[in-house]
């Protein structure tokens, strides 16, 4: 899991970080001003400052934040000038945007604050539809609009072409003030901040709601787009937030019911509020769900906090009460949400001291992220909010008297400014305050047992509509009943409106430290939002001294021996040992060896499923005998017992001849399915079924451990391993030998072995260095760590180190279908021949809200169905795709002759388990390469690229081979690399010839890519085949294949060293989902409609047969393990067969010779040493 931080401000403004993976708080050394309030994200975070503007910290990414501009040049024909500028009347402008109905000159183009750049000028786009046009970009109609094409016609009277120019983020990792010119002139300065809203139902996906709470009590909300997902995307209400805006331009005011001292904003679709009634106190809200967002009543917690704050996987933080520390909620999980215990996080701050002096002559400009700097005016900032309103008005400076002796403060119950301010003054004896009426009234100091309150009797109140203002969202009361011991409201009734409103401020203290030498700092504020922290992680927040003085002691032992008498030691007490073995073994050397052989069984109770008509579960003995031979070699047999009309018979299997156990998905039974290499080729396997899910395990753990000691394989996957993974993410690894490529008679795929490894992956790419990486559901990265086992493997059957934790997320999709008539409209009644109104993409299987469940029982939902509107084809406002009739070509936009409409659901699930993967943060990935090596290749730096989940093209820097798995394997960076559009295949040959596929289904080559220049210069656009838009691509030692999105497999003919961009496409075979080349040009693919002995498989493992050096195409195809496969990549397997060298018949000598094998390279088997 990556690190993530945790936000504070310490009651002298004072921003710190703490990270998941340090030890320690961070001084937030960008921030020049004293801060208020801090709400957090794991992309930003957002801040209130001393002076009452709100302020934004991005967390800096290696994926560069850009924004495409785009305009169009029009043009028409006309006999004398032929095409030019000189428009109809009625035509479309000559610059426009693609509508033709704005009007966007180049020069007209500014960009929307000092913090973003242009990366370089206007260019034209020579891409149309995924193929290339003409030089000049230019794309021709008869008339506008019209359909356009890129060849010119005898009636093309109109055309237009596509300026691009880009502009980039550039302000990061720094405190950047909100413009004033963005946000208004507000009368009222901000008191309190969140953020949230990233999961808001039917919104699309990149938004961030940013609620803020004014002096007066009145609430003010911002949607902003999330800057890491790019989107750029308009919000669902706020027409004046764009994609040229992304900091938001308009506060709307949102009316509440009573004055609003704090809010809360969660990641869905939850506000809440807290008025001013003269308490603040610590409770849970038990019930709360997204049917009943008001939950159903209040437990009191044990604990006296002064502010609380939930942040990410529900995990609580807050401010404690005496001491003002930071505590952290243990215990919480999605069980038992209101934890067990607080526990204080007790961690030191770095040992750098930052001051901030009290003039505005001494601060410098925070730096900008958005725009604007962080100016101060010409006075101290040590007062409250009341008095600063008038030092601005008066503009005078209040003296500071000498510090004297300073008696333990007392401290506060009610964050208040005036609070604060007397805790600053007891404290230093530096702020001559001015007299200010009470902050609000004060809870009395005592113990408060925990306790459990139902909501009163009477219903919530809610605002009228002429309150809530007409069709705005209203808020409810949430009613918290009183104890029966009454908790008293001191005096102070009339408190200060401004003062009891604000909950922290904040003050400095000159130049001097605030805290003692030994002394912990006070925390005014708190921010979980952005610290993702699950119930397994480990945090060394709490009790650091003790064991930071347990490693300084043993730092200090350590020192006092050298590592050259430790190896000496080491060497004697080996040499003292192997004398002794040596001795004692001389004592035996006369006794005959003892031969032993030992038998084993295990038995147990399934279910099998028949192999015959009619198929069904039978009832059956299982039994595994395991026997070790003569020379410690081991084998079983396997044991089916079943009875068939009143006959008891039994079938069995013998271990060695097992090629792979898989875990098969199944709705109602724990079902495993045995292959032989018989099995294989019939696409039929043994099929059995556990009675609990651990029973499963245990078996599969069992068997797969038998099957490998018959086959004399253990411990981790070698470097030529092919990894394979199945369409349930299962992580599958065969072991290849040297005939598995052998030509013309190479091992069958169906003889293969396959053994699972732990964790759980989308895909996954090797090369035979031993570097391993792969991508989850969830777009997250995972680097191979040189273990084996995880998961269900236990004991022997797992490696006893680098197995960490995996944790991955996917969605399931729902479809809802609807079909017009002409009385009611679209309505959920369809033809008797329609589908389920509630069905799965193909509708041939009901599918609803209450009866789907996630993918196998280790998966958890994580959180309910919502609009799913990022569907390939694109969708309206409400998420619908409209079509002639089912099943058809789904289109966004509603035509006159479409009858059907359907629109997708997703909810998403969570899977935690274990294996020897290692997560590599931050930037979420969608796909990745590896460079292809030979067997004894060296390479110092190893070229791996991938595509960000965005379409961004990537090149990982620093990644090493010197120890497969090791911290090498991980590299140090990213380096971005420009593209006009976004990407989603990628694949780097043995030559680093870099190939990718844009999302609009072209092909690029990348130039000049090579050791020195890892990241090369340009892109060249290679012509698809006729009429189809290629999906993946796989690259080499010399050859090229592609994917297209019909399932078509394509060679690419002309590829040579000095024309690498190669000069046609040539069609190779068909219903073939994935393409994986390895670096001895072998083709596997995973091919659907595999003919079986009973149906069809889809998802087959397959290989190209016949692929010879003068043959790259091959001939035919050999068909391996499936269905149900997703993925495989043989890119690791450099392993080239041994030849036969035929004798000379010139050569005399030779002739006689007999016949010899060659493990010679071929003739361009390692053109680049590699």
């Amino acid at each position: 899991m990556p690190s993530s931080l945790l936000w504070a401000v310490d009651v002298y403004g004072r921003v710190y970080s703490l990270s998941t993976a340090g030890q320690q708080w961070e001084h937030c050394r960008d921030a020049h001003l004293e801060f208020k309030r801090v709400t957090a994200v794991q992309q930003c975070c957002w801040s209130i400052a001393c002076d009452h503007n709100i302020y934004l910290y991005v967390h800096a990414s290696e994926v560069p934040i850009r924004y495409q501009e785009e305009t169009y040049e029009n043009q028409r024909w006309n006999p004398v000038d032929g095409f030019s500028d000189r428009l109809l009347p009625s035509d479309r402008w000559q610059w426009s945007d693609i509508t033709g109905l704005k009007h966007q000159p180049l020069g007209d183009f500014q960009l929307p604050s000092e913090n973003w750049e242009w990366e370089a000028d206007w260019y034209i786009d020579e891409n149309f539809g995924g193929e290339p046009t003409e030089k000049g970009g230019w794309t021709y109609a008869i008339d506008f609009p019209a359909t356009y094409t890129k060849d010119k016609k005898w009636n093309s009277c109109v055309r237009r072409r596509r300026w691009i120019r880009y502009r980039r983020y550039k302000a990061q990792d720094t405190w950047v003030k909100i413009p004033s010119e963005q946000t208004e002139s507000l009368p009222d300065p901000f008191n309190d901040i969140t953020c949230g809203g990233w999961e808001i139902t039917e919104e699309p996906r990149g938004c961030l709601a940013l609620w803020a709470v004014s002096l007066q009590g009145k609430v003010r909300t911002q949607f902003v787009p999330d800057h890491f997902y790019c989107t750029f995307e308009q919000v669902w209400f706020r027409c004046d937030i764009n994609h040229h805006n992304p900091e938001g331009s308009v506060w709307e005011e949102v009316p509440v019911p009573g004055e609003v001292v704090q809010i809360s904003c969660g990641p869905g679709d939850l506000v809440w509020a807290v008025l001013w009634e003269g308490h603040l106190l610590v409770w849970f809200r038990r019930g709360v769900n997204s049917h009943n967002p008001c939950g159903s009543g209040w437990i009191g917690m044990v604990g006296e906090m002064v502010m609380i704050n939930v942040g990410l996987s529900d995990q609580v933080w807050a401010i404690g009460f005496e001491d003002r520390a930071v505590y952290f909620r243990q215990g919480v999980t999605a069980s038992e949400l209101s934890g067990k215990a607080w526990k204080v996080v007790s961690v030191p701050r770095d040992s750098e001291r930052s001051h901030s002096s009290a003039s505005a002559s001494s601060l410098q400009s925070a730096g900008c992220f958005f725009g604007g700097e962080v100016r101060l005016q010409s006075q101290a900032s040590m007062l409250s909010d009341a008095d600063a309103e008038t030092e601005r008005a008066g503009g005078e400076v209040v003296p500071t008297p000498e510090i004297g002796d300073a008696p333990k403060p007392r401290i506060p119950k009610v964050t208040s400014d005036s609070f604060i301010s007397e805790l600053v003054s007891d404290r230093e004896g530096q702020i001559s305050r001015r007299d200010v009426p009470p902050a609000g009234p004060s809870i009395p100091e005592e113990d408060h047992p925990e306790k459990e309150l139902e909501d009163r009797a009477s219903p919530a109140q809610v605002l009228s509509p002429s309150q809530s203002g007409g069709v705005d969202p209203q808020w409810s009361n949430v009613d918290l009943e009183e104890a029966q011991t009454h908790l008293t409201s001191g005096p102070g009734g009339d408190a200060a409106e401004t003062s009891s409103l604000s909950s922290v401020a904040t003050y400095n203290l000159a130049l001097e430290e605030p805290y003692g030498l030994d002394e912990p700092p006070k925390w005014a504020w708190v921010s979980g939002g952005g610290c993702l922290v699950e119930c397994h992680t480990q945090l060394n927040w709490f009790n650091s001294s003790t064991s930071t003085a347990l490693n300084s002691s043993m730092q200090a032992m350590s020192l006092s021996i050298t590592p050259a008498q430790t190896a000496a030691w080491r060497k004697q007490i080996f040499e003292q040992l192997s004398e002794r073995s040596k001795r004692e073994m001389e004592n035996f050397m006369h006794y005959e060896q003892a031969i032993e052989q030992s038998v084993w069984v295990k038995k147990g109770t399934m279910q099998w499923w028949r192999d015959w008509k009619p198929h069904k579960w039978v009832d059956v003995q299982f039994a595994l005998e395991q026997f070790s031979g003569v020379e410690g070699n081991k084998d079983g047999i396997l044991f089916i017992y079943y009875t068939f009309n009143d006959e008891k018979k039994y079938l069995h299997m013998f271990i060695n001849e097992v090629t792979i156990l898989v875990p098969v998905l199944n709705d109602s039974k724990h079902t495993f399915a045995i292959y032989t290499a018989e099995r294989t080729k019939q696409r039929w396997p043994m099929r059995l079924a556990a009675a609990t899910e651990l029973e499963m395990h245990d078996w599969l753990a069992l068997l797969s451990v038998s099957c490998c000691d018959s086959r004399g394989i253990q411990g981790p996957p070698s470097k030529q391993a092919i990894w394979s993974v199945t369409c349930k993410g299962d992580i599958f690894v065969s072991e290849p030998t040297k005939e598995l490529e052998a030509s013309p008679y190479p091992t069958p795929c169906a003889q293969m072995f396959w053994r699972q490894v732990g964790g759980h992956l989308r895909i996954i790419e090797s090369n035979s260095l031993g570097v391993v990486w792969g991508i989850g559901y969830d777009h997250t990265a995972w680097v191979h760590t040189g273990g084996y086992g995880g998961g269900f493997f236990q004991g022997l059957a797992s490696s006893t180190d680098n197995i960490y934790t995996q944790t991955d997320v996917k969605s399931v999709y729902i479809y809802e279908n609807q079909r017009w008539n002409p009385v009611t409209g679209y309505t959920n009644r369809g033809l008797p021949t329609d589908r389920y109104m509630w069905s799965n993409a193909s509708g041939l299987k009901e599918c609803t809200k209450n009866n789907t469940k996630p993918p196998s029982p280790n998966w958890t939902w994580v959180s309910d169905w919502t609009i799913d509107y990022a569907v390939p084809g694109g969708t309206d406002r409400e998420g619908w795709q409209y079509a002639a009739d089912f099943p058809a070509s789904y289109h966004g936009n509603k035509t006159l002759k479409d009858f059907v409409r359907r629109r997708r659901w997703a909810r998403k699930c969570k899977l935690t388990t274990t294996g020897p993967w290692q997560e590599v943060p931050p930037i979420p990935l969608s796909d990745i390469t590896i460079l292809p090596c030979g067997p004894k290749s060296t390479v110092e730096q190893v070229s791996l690229w991938a595509i960000s989940n965005k379409g961004d093209i990537l090149c990982r820097l620093g990644v090493t081979s010197l120890t497969p798995g090791s911290s090498s394997n991980y590299g140090s960076s990213w380096l971005h690399v420009g593209t006009d559009q976004p990407f989603k295949s990628i694949s780097i040959g043995a030559v680093h010839q870099v190939w990718a596929i844009a999302k609009d289904g072209s092909a690029f080559y990348r130039g000049s890519v090579s050791a020195q220049n890892p990241a090369g210069d340009c892109w060249y656009h290679i012509p698809s085949p006729t009429g189809q838009k290629l999906k993946q691509v796989s690259v080499g030692r010399t050859s090229v294949y592609t994917v297209d999105e019909n399932g078509n497999l394509w060679y690419r003919h002309g590829v040579t060293p000095s024309y690498p961009q190669g000069s046609s496409w040539e069609h190779i075979s068909n219903n073939v989902r994935k393409v994986s080349v390895g670096p001895l040009d072998q083709v596997w693919v995973i091919a659907d409609k595999v003919q079986g002995s009973h149906s069809l498989s889809c998802g087959t493992v397959c290989r190209r047969l016949g692929v010879l050096p003068m043959e790259p195409k091959g001939h035919s195809w050999d068909y391996g393990i499936g269905g149900g496969w997703d993925h495989i990549t043989v890119r690791g397997n450099a392993m080239e067969a041994p030849r036969i060298v035929m004798p000379s018949l010139t050569d005399n000598q030779t002739a006689t010779r007999p016949l010899q094998t060659s493990n010679q390279p071929e003739m361009n088997g390692n053109p680049v040493g590699c």
